[in-house]
């Protein structure tokens, strides 16, 4: 091997595979392609999709509270030492 300097940078040649070497590679590569195409979704994508199912919601039930937050009696203490105890039995 010869290190020489950059002053001397020689190109490189081109190099020529026979039709026989290339026929057979691209033969080799085309049975290892699957050609069925599939998705795989995660149970984290498939839990957010699930998310924005609103069909449960119930129409009436959001218009009553809309209104009692309107009229500022939404916000009592029960409700919220049971939205406490709630969000408690879901962390623990």
């Amino acid at each position: 091997m010869q290190i020489r300097g950059t002053t001397s940078i020689q190109t490189t040649s081109q190099v020529n595979l026979s039709n026989k070497v290339q026929t057979a590679d691209n033969q080799a590569v085309a049975t290892r392609i699957d050609t069925n195409d599939h998705v795989d979704i995660s149970s984290e994508a498939q839990m957010l999709a699930g998310m924005n199912d609103t069909s449960g919601i119930r129409a009436e039930r959001v218009a009553e509270i809309r209104e009692q937050i309107e009229a500022g009696q939404y916000e009592t203490a029960d409700k919220l030492d049971t939205a406490i105890e709630r969000l408690l039995d879901e962390i623990a």
